[in-house]
């Protein structure tokens, strides 16, 4: 993609557990859609969204990667030149929080602070059937310098704030002038997805 002075590219990856509402979450976002449907995602695919902050267009290509066992080992793949990465969780299912946080500690490691982490409890609609504490999450999340977020991909709760959150991050991360900073983050140009993957619950 060609961009001018005035834009930035961020790469976002979107790491978590089969089922946790990944491909929901993005296209949440970038469509304003949801599906009860499940289907696995082969492999990875990604989405794109343009976003304006302070005047400044910023495109964010969007990774929807497998959750399955047999593909973790192409995450490096798809995380390595990332500025952002949200790994996601499902509040009612405690296995899905323990792969999660498999997922931070290897990015952690490999990554440390040249990449914005989000923890996200997805599934939110869902609280009366939650097994993982937010406290615990919370806390977690920031032992590893990450932020955690509630999220209900179905219902359309904290999608949008996780990521202009994330993007104001990412934007933030590296000076952009003496006193420059954002100050607000506001969509402007509706999402075109390069690669569709299907649904996710």
């Amino acid at each position: 993609m060609s961009m001018n002075d005035g834009e930035k590219n961020f790469k976002v990856v979107i790491l978590g557990e089969g089922c946790v509402g990944k491909t929901s979450l993005i296209q949440r976002y970038t469509q304003n859609n949801f599906s009860d449907k499940y289907m696995m995602t082969p492999s990875a695919g990604y989405s794109q969204k343009m976003v304006n902050m302070s005047g400044k267009r910023v495109c964010l290509t969007i990774w929807d990667t497998a959750g399955q066992d047999r593909f973790h080992a192409l995450g490096p793949i798809y995380y390595r030149d990332s500025q952002g990465a949200i790994i996601v969780y499902d509040i009612t299912d405690g296995d899905s929080f323990i792969k999660a946080k498999t997922w931070m500690k290897e990015i952690k490691t490999q990554l440390g602070s040249a990449i914005q982490m989000c923890l996200v409890g997805n599934k939110s609609d869902l609280e009366r059937a939650r097994v993982v504490q937010p406290e615990e999450a919370e806390s977690y999340a920031a032992s590893v310098g990450a932020l955690h977020y509630t999220t209900s991909a179905k219902l359309n709760k904290g999608v949008e704030e996780l990521f202009l959150d994330l993007t104001k991050r990412m934007f933030t991360m590296k000076p952009l002038g003496s006193d420059s900073k954002p100050t607000c983050v506001i969509q402007v140009i509706p999402e075109t997805t390069d690669k569709k993957t299907s649904p996710c619950c």
